[in-house]
């Protein structure tokens, strides 16, 4: 079994839209005002995973669930969205768990969190049964 997609509700299709595209997401589907789906940037020769945003009328956002989308270089791509204009909750920082992690929210509230974590993701150093 392998994760693939994720929808994710929006209430301002334009404003979520174009923050995903601002993320550096590539739309693949569009349906507005309804839906749009995106791609996600895939290491080569790997298959990308989706993210979708659908309109839900009165979302009011919310804490959990909570999104984590992995990236190559946090430090840079955190300050090529805050010159963008995208504000953050927190700026990236260095977990105990040895993940580097900024959060934000999408335009309709969701909660995001922006990693680097390298091998550490699949294979810390307390991970169950080795490597």
């Amino acid at each position: 079994m392998q994760l693939n997609q994720v929808t994710l509700p929006c209430t301002d299709f334009e404003a979520s839209a174009q923050f995903y595209e601002t993320l550096g997401l590539i739309r693949i589907v569009s349906s507005p005002p309804r839906y749009a789906r995106f791609e996600c940037r895939a290491p080569e020769g790997q298959d990308p995973s989706t993210l979708s945003i659908e309109h839900v009328p009165n979302w009011a956002g919310t804490d959990w669930p909570l999104i984590y989308l992995e990236v190559p270089d946090l430090d840079a791509l955190h300050s090529r969205l805050t010159e963008a204009g995208v504000i953050f909750l927190s700026p990236p920082v260095m977990q105990s768990y040895l993940w580097k992690e900024a959060d934000l929210r999408d335009p309709a509230g969701n909660r995001l969190r922006l990693f680097q974590a390298g091998d550490a993701r699949r294979f810390p150093p307390w991970r169950i049964g080795g490597a």
